[in-house]
């Protein structure tokens, strides 16, 4: 779908019946920056690079059902040491036992050095990881992660909007909790098809009990889908909004955006934007001549896993190099936000987001 273009409105704001110019400008700074921007006077950390990324193991504390098929996870470290700080809007990727990996929001409070939580909604249908999520992991299982690494800063501007989608509440707490620390003038709306299935009920009543008239719940049975433009109406100022949940949420909010008072739009996705300017390529794996298709509306990793099952992958949307393959020839349509300019002319891609030309053939180093 073309946002420049007249689009046809979807039924509700969930669509029922990144190339996101925000995150192509978070690709110019590191996560130093990243963490000054959320609190200016931290210390800043050198984040691992994509070659070698800091693993951890972590144990699973506790395993707490938190709404109709969310669960979430509190890992700590063996040992019972501290963790690496984190700030509003990171995740971490977890190393699942069967290879999987996979990153979640880090959904905890981020003064708790010693704990990390996410939250993980049962994917019907899906590739798996949040199945093994739900039915395998079980309290006292060791996992190795990477991160924290933040690809939603939460900027702590002094007027804020907060809108979450469902599981999409899981980056949103973090800033909520992070808003009110600060004494920021700040909102929280959460939508979802009913209570039963909108995790962290219990918290967000705390929270609202805490600020009257700041926390917004809107269970779709209740009040009806929401209209983006009546979520954006509900800022408490010309402030900045973030926003979390399905692709249809994002891109109603997106569309309702400029008629807004807002002022700024930050947003993450569930999983990657549609591709909407793609055209047809080829992939030849290696030197065994095997060609793929890619057709303009799938993804170069879409094609490859259907041939290679175990090619590892997880965010989907170019920032965390999990697919990362090497090119041996051909010319790359780089999309992501991970490789550095010294890694595109080595020859690395990240077939989740990055593309060729019409007609061009990548041949492939697997």
């Amino acid at each position: 779908m073309d946002l420049g273009t007249p689009v046809t409105r979807p039924p509700d704001l969930y669509g029922r019946p990144r190339s996101d110019s925000f995150m192509q400008k978070l690709a110019a700074f590191s996560d130093n920056a990243v963490a000054r921007l959320a609190r200016r006077g931290t210390p800043p950390r050198r984040p691992p690079t994509a070659e070698s990324p800091v693993i951890r193991e972590l144990v699973v504390g506790a395993k707490q059902q938190e709404a109709e098929d969310v669960v979430s996870l509190r890992l700590a470290a063996p040992d019972g040491a501290m963790l690496p700080p984190w700030q509003p809007g990171a995740h971490i990727e977890l190393h699942l036992p069967s290879g999987r990996k996979r990153q979640y929001s880090l959904c905890g409070d981020s003064a708790d050095r010693y704990h990390y939580r996410i939250a993980v909604r049962r994917i019907i249908g899906g590739a798996g990881g949040s199945t093994e999520v739900h039915d395998a992991l079980r309290e006292g299982t060791r996992v190795a992660i990477t991160g924290p690494r933040n690809a939603f800063p939460f900027a702590a501007e002094a007027s804020i909007l907060l809108i979450a989608g469902g599981i999409g509440i899981t980056p949103i707490l973090p800033m909520a909790r992070e808003a009110t620390r600060r004494g920021l003038d700040w909102r929280l709306v959460h939508t979802g098809r009913s209570r039963s299935s909108m995790p962290f009920a219990p918290e967000l009543a705390d929270l609202a009990a805490a600020a009257p008239g700041r926390v917004s719940i809107r269970p779709d049975d209740e009040f009806g889908a929401p209209e983006a433009a009546d979520l954006l109406n509900m800022s408490p100022a010309a402030g900045a909004v973030y926003c979390c949940g399905p692709a249809p949420m994002i891109d109603g909010v997106r569309r309702a955006f400029g008629d807004s008072r807002a002022s700024a739009l930050h947003f993450e996705r569930f999983a990657p934007a549609p591709i909407t300017d793609g055209e047809p390529f080829e992939l030849q794996l290696g030197d065994t001549g095997r060609v793929l298709p890619v057709p303009y509306d799938r993804s170069a990793l879409d094609v490859l896993h259907e041939a290679l099952p175990d090619l590892p992958f997880s965010c989907r949307q170019g920032f965390c190099g999990t697919c990362r393959l090497r090119v041996a020839h051909g010319q790359v349509d780089h999309r992501d936000r991970r490789l550095t300019a010294t890694e595109r002319a080595a020859g690395a891609m990240l077939p989740c987001v990055s593309r060729a030309p019409k007609g061009e053939r990548l041949v492939l180093d697997v």
